[in-house]
């Protein structure tokens, strides 16, 4: 390869900067970045092809630091590159408001694709941005004009890839065969405890051959040339995903804690003065030389060519295509037809589905009018119904597929569809049962925390499941969701309400949701207008049933409960107001005003109705009110009487309303 020994001089100014970094905030990670040192120089130098003038460029390459607390080695080379992250934010390392913080996060660092740092989560990630940049091509490409030709490549360690997580879609990344992918493996023999041998003994180059990747091996991870051969054959590579163990020294350039554990956190800082002047260094901190700059500036120069070249290709294309390019710029912008919840079918009066079966005709309506929404499910699509008919499989021959067959691998599902959210484009989903949210809880929490607007269809709800038993009856499921900073759980009563739920999962573009649905089916409550419930939706909560006269009590409920509800107040009185609390993040958001329009605080007997745990209802019912809901896990035997057994019934709901101030 050509300026090997410029790379090399940036490869050691790259370990200075981490060193220094580290050391002036005594906090991070110094194992990574200067053992993955000439790793980086070859990406960031040579081979990823990306414009540090417009981090959106639709056909970068998308490099992922999956082990993300190495996170000093990714501000180190997008500042050394040219993306806009200038020395000050180098220097300003984990401070308050910084471009640099401990871990990258999505959006708050140019040039950063996704938030890592939970182990394991950014090689789902990056098998997501594989898929949707195969989707992509299928999608757009043409045969006049290839826009999209990008690869993806994650550099991960020991701890992402003990991680199950990892191993769930690396298996499902083999299996689809994708080409696009590399994942480097910065095998140093070390983890933060121990060496590494001291918790794992299979050869996981030996295991991702086995996955179905093409295995490369480079002995020795600092020497640029052989790395950079390696990345050669794996972008060559049309066949299979490539991983490539590159062996390096942890924390290389600190003798004092190179090759051990002690080289993995901050411990090396203190040894910071030594480790400059044996790196070549001056007594300059946060040190990048002349050369190294200039280096940097014309192969960015060189980049931002090439960029302008694809420009060409992609006006042309544009010309040439102008419905698959309105189409592109939909996804990008994360357009959402304004009468999209008229695109969904208004169901017969008489429907008595479960949401879930009303969820998968909804998902087929919307799927029509959003030609870039896909779906998927973890073995499951007979179960939880999302399944979109007449647009196929996406498999390893099929790009173009919009269904996503996760097999059963929860956690990656949640990183995957994480990850063709970062990409953009495509609007994402995944489904399982509301049970098996726990699995996949990390990536959900990673969802919430990026805004990213994908969503879950999370169904069989309740203990209504009935017969499988408590260990599938998530009685704390949806609480345990909904403390989730930043994510929608909507769980609605109805075949109409669900109309709304997904119309609302749709039009959410700063974060995700998800949408909680029924197994038993459950009656369309069509003495409330359809308009009424499917907006009420949208707005979190709603009357569902008002009161004449002196309102004295309020019962709230959601989903299911919502009948049990409007047929308590048939026995209690004209007096009850019903009111319908899908989700309760969205109601939160409304104005005072709404709110009190819907909850009056002139009316403090308040009676909740839900088949779950209770505590979260609490802070619409008050200390004085009432909660009907079920504190302990469930029983075997059929819906409808565990329901009765556990309380969930019309007649418990009638006769715990006298605690709340008013008897039948």
């Amino acid at each position: 390869m050509q300026n090997q020994e410029i790379l090399q001089s940036a490869a050691d100014q790259a370990r200075g900067l981490a060193i220094d970094a580290i050391h002036a905030c005594s906090s991070g990670h110094l194992g990574l970045p200067l053992g993955a040192a000439e790793v980086g120089a070859v990406l960031f130098g040579s081979d990823l092809k990306v414009d540090p003038s417009d981090g959106q460029w639709i056909n970068r390459d998308r490099f992922v630091l999956s082990a993300g607390h190495g996170s000093m080695f990714l501000y180190s080379w997008l500042h050394l590159a040219g993306f806009d992250l200038p020395m000050e934010e180098l220097k300003n390392f984990r401070q308050l408001h910084s471009k640099t913080p401990g871990h990258p996060e999505f959006m708050e660092t140019p040039g950063v694709e996704c938030t890592t740092g939970p182990l394991g989560q950014g090689i789902g990630n990056a098998v997501g941005m594989a898929m949707a940049g195969k989707m992509s091509a299928a999608h757009f490409n043409t045969s006049d004009h290839e826009i999209f030709n990008h690869q993806v490549i994650a550099l991960a360690g020991d701890g992402c890839l003990q991680e199950g997580v990892a191993a769930e879609a690396a298996s499902l990344a083999g299996h689809l065969a994708l080409d696009n992918l590399t994942i480097i493996y910065d095998s140093n023999d070390v983890t933060l405890d121990a060496m590494a041998d001291a918790s794992q003994s299979e050869s996981v180059s030996d295991r991702f051959a086995a996955y179905g990747f093409s295995v490369e091996r480079v002995e020795d991870g600092h020497d640029l040339q052989a790395i950079s051969d390696a990345l050669s054959r794996a972008r060559a590579n049309t066949e299979k995903p490539t991983f490539i163990e590159v062996k390096t020294v942890i924390a290389k350039g600190i003798e004092e804690v190179a090759g051990t554990p002690g080289g993995h956190g901050e411990g090396g800082a203190k040894f910071a003065e030594s480790a400059r002047q044996g790196l070549g260094l001056p007594e300059e901190t946060f040190y990048v030389s002349g050369e190294v700059s200039s280096f940097f500036e014309q192969h960015k120069a060189g980049q931002i060519e090439n960029r302008k070249q694809w420009d060409a290709t992609f006006s042309a294309w544009q010309a040439a295509n102008p419905e698959k390019a309105s189409l592109l710029a939909s996804g990008i912008n994360r357009d959402v037809p304004a009468d999209l919840m008229d695109q969904v079918q208004v169901f017969p009066e008489d429907a008595s589905l479960a949401t879930r079966a009303a969820g998968g005709q909804i998902i087929n309506d919307l799927a029509k009018a959003m030609p870039l929404l896909i779906s998927g499910s973890a073995d499951l699509h007979g179960s939880t119904k999302n399944y979109i008919k007449d647009v196929g499989d996406f498999s390893k021959d099929n790009h173009g597929g919009r269904n996503l067959l996760f097999g059963i691998r929860e956690h990656a599902m949640g990183a995957i569809v994480n990850g063709i959210g970062y990409y953009g484009i495509f609007r994402p989903s995944g489904a399982t049962f509301a049970v098996f949210a726990d699995y996949m809880r990390g990536s959900v929490r990673l969802s919430a925390l990026t805004n990213l607007p994908i969503f879950h269809i999370w169904t069989h709800d309740s203990v209504a499941v009935g017969e499988d038993g408590p260990t599938h009856q998530p009685v704390e499921t949806t609480s345990g969701l909904r403390v989730i900073p930043n994510l929608d759980i909507i769980r609605p009563a109805d075949p109409e309400e669900t109309a709304g739920a997904y119309v609302a999962a749709l039009q959410r573009t700063d974060g995700p949701t998800g949408l909680i649905l029924t197994r038993q089916n459950v009656p369309n409550l069509n003495a409330i207008p359809v308009e009424d419930r499917r907006n009420g939706v949208l707005q979190g909560g709603y009357i569902a049933r008002k009161e004449e006269g002196e309102l004295e009590l309020i019962l709230l409920a959601s989903g299911s409960e919502l009948s049990v509800a409007l047929d308590a107040a048939d026995q209690l009185g004209t007096t009850v107001r019903v009111v319908s609390v899908p989700c309760m993040e969205r109601f939160d958001r409304q104005d005072d005003t709404y709110r009190e329009s819907v909850l009056p605080n002139k009316c403090r007997n308040r009676l909740a109705v839900e088949a779950g745990v209770s505590d979260l209802w609490r802070k619409y019912v008050g200390l004085d009110g009432v909660v009907v809901g079920i504190d302990r896990f469930g029983i075997s035997a059929p819906g409808d009487t565990v329901l009765k057994e556990l309380g969930i019934s019309v007649e418990n709901v009638v006769k715990h309303a006298a605690l709340a101030g008013l008897s039948a």
